[in-house]
């Protein structure tokens, strides 16, 4: 709780990294505005479409060595896991470039690690914590999530990547075929050895999940504003207001969480972020005739696998394109029955694995708090403690320098 006046704060954004910094800056004594165009938990929001992993373990980048060699391929293959559209490449090849050189040696891989782990943590315990306020407790599952290869080679030559989560402190279990099929009876006999993260969940309907946080953030008095943030009133840097499409929102904080729409917002704050969509997809089955206890992830397809009230969900892979371009669909081809559900949605990614959190460099009343790629549910929670600790004058929960925006102007 403050020790000084409350504050009047603005979170632009009510995706789940907007809704947990609005809950923990309400926590901390502060009125929240709650700053959105859409209804929170809806299909326009990266939040409803993910893998619904909440997962301590997430703490590689996707770009790692080596990965300069693949991306002909990622060119010509429209259906991989990691695709770029061709006519997107001239806007994406800045940004593509510092991608290809964050993950250039292990090194920096190891560094981005542990920069990540402090956001990936505590994710299921506060996500706990959450639902459970919200009377929504029943979403959270908490029965590990399982990395599935053909067999203990594929594996052993991602051994880096789990010695990393090991010596940070995640838990994983190695699987033998035996247990493999016992665990999951259904699952193909190409994957005959897996990795359980041990610590790990699900959060079964992000969308609900969502939902109920904004009920609960309104519940506690917060004021939710229909409108789409389009700047910041500024005098010497301090702010009055967030500007909207409906009017001028007054306040003395904001919060920045606007997803893909961060970037143009932040610049107006003066920071300049290499900010793109990395375009998630998803469909869901229903009535698959099978049921998962926990997620799968694929070696070879690298999208998650988890089952949902709504059934069967496999979603993930990465296209880099323009946010208004149409989804591509030929990824998702072998589910054309009409019953399928299919969504694509803009997941807000840096080319260096780290999202931006911290004070905007054009005033100390605007945070950062976006850009958080595939692992923004995940990331959520220990995201929002940052930002109300930040607004709040305490110290932080974890040292927030790796991930100012202005590691862009250097």
């Amino acid at each position: 709780m403050s020790k000084d006046a409350p504050l009047t704060v603005a979170v632009t954004g009510a995706g789940v990294v907007g809704l947990c910094a609005a809950l923990e800056v309400q926590r901390a004594g502060h009125h929240v505005l709650l700053i959105e165009p859409g209804e929170p938990g809806g299909r326009q929001a990266a939040s409803y479409g993910n893998a619904t992993w909440i997962n301590p373990g997430a703490i590689v980048p996707i770009s790692l060595p080596g990965l300069w060699r693949k991306v002909p391929g990622f060119l010509l293959d429209r259906t991989g896991p990691f695709t770029v559209r061709w006519r997107d490449l001239p806007r994406h090849a800045g940004w593509l470039a510092r991608f290809v050189a964050a993950g250039r040696d292990w090194d920096r891989i190891a560094i981005c690690a542990r920069h990540r782990y402090p956001l990936c943590k505590e994710t299921v315990t506060d996500h706990q914590a959450y639902a459970t306020e919200a009377g929504v407790g029943h979403l959270i599952r908490q029965q590990g999530l399982v990395y599935v290869y053909p067999d203990r080679a594929a594996f052993a030559a991602e051994r880096r990547i789990w010695a990393m989560r090991r010596e940070l402190g995640v838990r994983f279990s190695e699987i033998e075929e035996a247990e493999l099929r016992r665990l999951q009876p259904e699952l193909s006999p190409t994957y005959r050895f897996g990795a359980r993260l041990d610590g790990a969940g699900q959060i079964a309907d992000p969308g609900a999940y969502c939902a109920a946080l904004a009920q609960l953030l309104e519940a506690r008095g917060a004021r939710r504003i229909v409108a789409r943030a389009t700047g910041f009133s500024l005098d010497g840097g301090r702010l009055s207001a967030v500007t909207t499409d409906q009017g001028p929102v007054a306040c003395q904080r904001a919060v920045l969480a606007a997803g893909i729409g961060s970037a143009g917002l932040a610049r107006l704050a003066g920071d300049h972020v290499p900010l793109i969509s990395e375009r998630g997809y998803h469909v869901v089955i229903p009535e698959p005739g099978v049921e998962l206890g926990a997620g799968l992830m694929p070696s070879d397809g690298q999208m998650g696998i988890v089952s949902t009230p709504q059934g069967l969900r496999l979603a993930g892979q990465v296209e880099l394109a323009d946010p208004a371009a149409a989804p591509d669909w030929r990824r998702a081809k072998r589910f054309d029955a009409a019953e399928i559900d299919r969504w694509m949605g803009n997941r807000p990614s840096t080319p260096d694995g780290l999202p931006c959190i911290g004070f905007a460099s054009g005033s100390p009343d605007i945070v950062h708090a976006f850009g958080h790629a595939h692992t923004g549910l995940t990331q959520a929670p220990a995201t929002g403690k940052l930002v109300a600790a930040l607004i709040d004058g305490r110290e932080p929960p974890f040292d927030p320098t790796p991930y100012s925006a202005r590691r862009f102007a250097r």
